[in-house]
C-alpha cells in the first residue's frame, strides 16, 4: 500500500498549491497513513488508485480539498500559550479599547481557526472583560480552510479531552453547559464569533479593518515564498496601530515584511510598521518590557 516516488512528488505539489504545507521527504509514512482513510471513504483498492483518481479530476474538485484537509494539522487548545492571553489581557487589549473608545468597535481575525477553541478563548477573554454585555461592537472573525473543521468550530461542543486542555474550572463552569456527548459553550460566547471558510493560499476578499491578528502556529508549515506571500496580504487587513501576533515557534515577519517586533510580557507581538520607517529600511525592535505583576493568569 506504500506510494510510488512519483505519486508522493505529485501529492506534494498539489497539497503545496492547496494549502501551503510542505511535506517534508521523512512524512511519507504520515501520509500514507493518513490518506488511508480517504482511500477508504472512496471504497478505492490502494493509495495508487487515489492518486490516480485525484490526477482524473480538477484541482479544486472536492477530492482535492479532503486531501489537504486531510493532511493538515488541526491540533489545538483552549488558552493556548498562556503568555500570549496573559499579554491580550493585560497589555494588548487595554491600549486597543483606549483607541477605538470613539467607535467602540473591536475587530478580531482568528486565521486557521480549526476547531474553534482560540476564537472562542478570545471571545472569553472578552465577556471577562464585561466587552460582550456593554455598548461594544465586537466581532470575531474566524477561518479556516477546512470545512469539515469549521462544522466541528459551530457546533462549539467539546469531548472531555478538549475540555480540560487549558481551559480552568471556573471558565468551563460560567461558560459551558454540560450535554450528554461533551460540554457546548454557551450563546453568549459564541455569538460575536463568525466562521467562515477561507484559503490563506487565496487573495483575502475585501475587508473592514481588524484591530488584531491571531496567525498562529500556521506558518511553521509553509515555505519562505508562502509565508511572505500571506504576510502580506493579512498586513493590507490590519490597521495601522493594530496588532499581529504568530505561534511561539514561527519565524518572525523581518523588517521588508512591513512588521516592527513588540516584546509584551513574554511574547512577541508585530505591528505595522510606518511606511517612511519602513521604506528606510527600520530595523525590528523590542519594545519595553513591561512588568507583570497587572497580569492576570
Amino acid at each position: 500500500m506504500s506510494l510510488h516516488p512519483d505519486d508522493f512528488a505529485y501529492l506534494r505539489k498539489r497539497v503545496l498549491r492547496r494549502s501551503g504545507l510542505v511535506l517534508e521527504p521523512d512524512t511519507h509514512a504520515l501520509v500514507e497513513t493518513r490518506l488511508t482513510s480517504l482511500m477508504r471513504e472512496d471504497r478505492l483498492p490502494d493509495l495508487s488508485a487515489l492518486v490516480a483518481r485525484l490526477r482524473s479530476l480538477p484541482e479544486n474538485s472536492p477530492l482535492h480539498q479532503r486531501l489537504a484537509e486531510a493532511l493538515a494539522n488541526h491540533e489545538t487548545a483552549f488558552f493556548r500559550d498562556a503568555p500570549v492571553f496573559d499579554a491580550l489581557r493585560s497589555t494588548v487589549l487595554p491600549a486597543l479599547l483606549a483607541k477605538r473608545s470613539r467607535t467602540r468597535t473591536l475587530r478580531i481575525w482568528c486565521a486557521a481557526c480549526a476547531y474553534g477553541q482560540e476564537p472562542y478563548s478570545v471571545a472569553m477573554t472578552l465577556a471577562e472583560a464585561g466587552l460582550l454585555i456593554t455598548g461594544w461592537t465586537v466581532r470575531i472573525l474566524a477561518t479556516d480552510f477546512s470545512t469539515r473543521a469549521l462544522v466541528r468550530a459551530s457546533e462549539a461542543r467539546y469531548d472531555a479531552q478538549e475540555i480540560h486542555r487549558g481551559l480552568t474550572p471556573e471558565l468551563r463552569q460560567r461558560y459551558f453547559h454540560q450535554e450528554r456527548d461533551g460540554w457546548r459553550l454557551n450563546e453568549q460566547v459564541r455569538r460575536p464569533v463568525e466562521l467562515r471558510p477561507l484559503n490563506l493560499m487565496d487573495d483575502f476578499p475585501p475587508e473592514a479593518p481588524v484591530d488584531l491578528v491571531f496567525l498562529r502556529n500556521v506558518m511553521i508549515y509553509w515555505d519562505v515564498p508562502t509565508r511572505r506571500a500571506v504576510l502580506a496580504r493579512v498586513r493590507r487587513m490590519l490597521h495601522a496601530d493594530g496588532y499581529l501576533v504568530l505561534g511561539a515557534a514561527e519565524a518572525s515577519p523581518l523588517g521588508e515584511d512591513g512588521f516592527t517586533r513588540h516584546l509584551i510580557g513574554q511574547t512577541s507581538w508585530y505591528r505595522p510598521t510606518p511606511a517612511s520607517h519602513a521604506s528606510a529600511g527600520a530595523p525590528v525592535e523590542d519594545a519595553p518590557r513591561r512588568p507583570r505583576s497587572g497580569a492576570r493568569p
